[in-house]
């Protein structure tokens, strides 16, 4: 079965370096062009399936794929992306000031039971998409599945197909609008690209 993760496009939050995480941003002008160039870098894979995150920053390009392959975007409330509680909309640069002693936390040996002010860990969103890793993993070798998400919900679910433990989440990158693929035979997962940006080029 090959697996293709997309992250959504650029917001205003992504772009002004603001927490994020299940506020329904829109995407900006740029996170438009992100959106119509990646779904014209997957327009010509025989996409069998196509889940989404319920926020529209995802959605634009779900439903923007769905209409170029005819296969109907499904919304997974899984897929949302990690709730962020009172880190929504912060600086990035005022994080220590306001929450004392969390990103010492967060940027320890192992954050995965860390949880952010008024939100979650990373252990509930392993948690939340474990149904969903085992419903990838009994599809049928032929299928070709489009799974468009959130940051920290792709690199944990990279994650958990490849067998790693939580912490291995800052191993990699999963830039806006990046795709990356799996191979998944028998219920193991091989990764063959990884946070590809290359058909942003002009955007």
């Amino acid at each position: 079965m090959r697996l293709l993760l997309v992250r959504h496009g650029e917001t205003a939050y992504n772009r002004d370096g603001l927490g994020l995480g299940v506020a329904d941003a829109p995407l900006t002008p740029i996170g438009l062009q992100q959106t119509a160039k990646a779904v014209e870098c997957l327009s010509d894979e025989s996409v069998t399936h196509i889940l989404t995150s319920p926020l529209q920053r995802a959605l634009g390009i779900a439903k923007g794929l769905a209409a170029v392959t005819g296969v109907a975007a499904e919304v997974r409330d899984e897929l949302i992306e990690m709730d962020v509680g009172e880190t929504e909309g912060v600086p990035f640069g005022e994080m220590n000031e306001r929450f004392p002693g969390f990103l010492e936390a967060w940027n320890g040996v192992d954050p995965s039971g860390v949880v952010i002010p008024g939100g979650e860990s990373l252990m509930d969103v392993s948690t939340r998409i474990e149904s969903l890793v085992l419903e990838l993993q009994a599809l049928p070798e032929e299928s070709v599945v489009a799974v468009v998400s959130h940051n920290f919900v792709l690199r944990l679910l990279i994650s958990r197909l490849l067998g790693l433990e939580l912490p291995a989440f800052r191993s990699f990158r999963i830039d806006l609008a990046s795709i990356s693929t799996l191979m998944l035979r028998a219920g193991e997962a091989s990764l063959r690209t990884l946070n590809d940006c290359c058909h942003l080029d002009e955007a």
